[in-house]
């Protein structure tokens, strides 16, 4: 009996040794799952950032074909316009709601692409270069770099019809001020 003693001593710890290295190793394969899960995550969140990236690029792509870069405007806007804004809201203190205003709108272009001469009393005051879809005409102001005032103006003309076209004039002035106007144009008849 004295030597059944230390042969179980030796069974239990053989046991215990086999069952502490299986635990080991369960350990060991759960801490690599979850390497695994972790690095699958990290690719699936790659994934999503790319298709979030794939489709922002495909609606750019998507704007960018619905503005066609044409060299002349189409004849039935290549004429001159009389407009007539009207102030709709404005926190600048030079523009009031309810203001008027009218000038004439010259649709032009040359070797350069396709723009608007705006002038008031036959005097150009400001030049628009233009981005044409059948849609729309979107208008911004070229900057002028020997006029210290920095006002901006942003013209998008979204009702298109044969006499008669219509949209908003968007002025941003110094200390962002922002004043809108509504805009309509009528052909100038030719006498």
């Amino acid at each position: 009996m004295s030597l059944q003693k230390p042969i179980l001593i030796v069974l239990a710890f053989l046991l215990f040794s086999c069952n502490n290295k299986k635990e080991q190793e369960l350990i060991k394969r759960e801490n690599e799952l979850l390497q695994r899960e972790q690095q699958f995550a990290d690719k699936q969140a790659e994934y999503e950032s790319l298709l979030k990236m794939k489709d922002s690029l495909s609606e750019l792509v998507q704007t960018k074909d619905t503005i066609t870069e044409i060299k002349n405007w189409p004849e039935n806007l290549a004429v001159d316009w009389n407009s007539k804004m009207v102030c709709k809201e404005s926190n600048c203190s030079n523009y009031v709601i309810g203001d008027q205003r009218s000038e004439t709108w010259k649709f032009a272009s040359d070797s350069t692409g396709i723009y608007v001469n705006v002038l008031n009393n036959n005097k150009l005051i400001r030049v628009f270069k233009a981005q044409y879809s059948p849609e729309k005409v979107l208008l911004e102001s070229v900057k002028d770099s020997t006029v210290k005032n920095m006002t901006k103006f942003n013209v998008t003309l979204n009702d298109i019809k044969k006499n008669v076209i219509k949209g908003t004039q968007t002025i941003t002035g110094q200390d962002n001020c922002k004043a809108v106007f509504s805009v309509e144009l009528t052909p100038i008849q030719k006498k």
